[in-house]
């Protein structure tokens, strides 16, 4: 009876230490490239500091990595702004929220064909990306240029066929973010986010229009709702949040990631 008894309470010992373990691991989704490197560094933190092991989900799109996080397959995602999880979570009835604040990756319009949008001629083509928010972004920033006139310049779900006025003819191409850079050869100007501009070798000092600092665009560290207060988030939040992913992010996007937490915190 006793070897029972000691038998018993070392098998739920281990069961006890089982679940503990799966508690202290979470999964983030993020975009495959310099953004999946800056991730590694808030892992490296969370492992040294909280005994968190974060398994990195990678992503070549901004479609899945919501799919993901809303039927459970992930913890956490790191790869979007707040204007686009709006869009998503009013279009598909996720519930999914923010809990912190990542970087601004400021989007550019680059060419390889002209060196001034005043050079751009009738009839242009220019690639657009094709996400919510993201093409109302791109068509702000031409407005905001006098390129094209928009019906309504604050929606952020612009489409080409809210444009008012396009007094030049500009044709408008609608491409998958990540396929931009690519088509970049084919267009005369293409607007890029800088996730997939500056793996591909370009540079914001570069582009032909580009967002400033003051950009609401700051990404996010998305959860679902009723996990805001969960430990291994707040824990993961605050190892992401550190001087040392600044600095790799620094090193990967040349001053292309501006980090919005800093602000935040600022103006408490």
């Amino acid at each position: 009876m006793q070897k029972l008894i000691i038998g018993s309470l070392t098998a739920l010992a281990l069961a006890i230490n089982v679940a503990n373990a799966e508690t202290r691991s979470i999964k983030v989704g993020t975009v495959a490239g310099p953004e999946s490197d800056v991730m590694e560094v808030a892992k490296r933190i969370a492992k040294e500091e909280y005994d968190l092991d974060i398994e990195i989900i990678e992503f070549t799109d901004y479609v899945t990595p919501n799919a993901a996080l809303e039927d459970g397959s992930l913890d956490a995602n790191a790869f979007q702004h707040q204007p686009y999880l709006d869009v998503m979570v009013n279009d598909r009835g996720y519930d999914l929220v923010a809990v912190a604040h990542t970087f601004v990756y400021p989007i550019g319009a680059y060419s390889e064909r002209f060196d001034s949008v005043d050079d751009l001629p009738e009839r242009a083509e220019i690639a657009l990306p094709n996400d919510p928010t993201n093409e109302g972004r791109s068509l702000i920033l031409m407005h905001n240029q006098g390129l094209i006139t928009l019906n309504d310049p604050t929606n952020l779900e612009a489409t080409p066929i809210d444009i008012a006025e396009n007094p030049r003819n500009f044709r408008f191409r609608e491409i998958e973010a990540a396929q931009l850079p690519r088509v970049l050869p084919d267009v005369d100007m293409a607007f890029i986010n800088n996730t997939f501009a500056q793996p591909a070798g370009l540079s914001l000092d570069d582009a032909l229009i580009k967002e400033g600092p003051e950009s609401p665009y700051v990404n996010i560290i998305a959860v679902r709702g009723g996990d805001e207060e969960r430990e291994e988030i707040q824990q993961f939040v605050d190892a992401y949040q550190r001087d040392e992913v600044i600095e790799k992010a620094e090193e990967l996007f040349q001053g292309g990631a501006v980090p919005g937490w800093v602000d935040a915190e600022d103006a408490e």
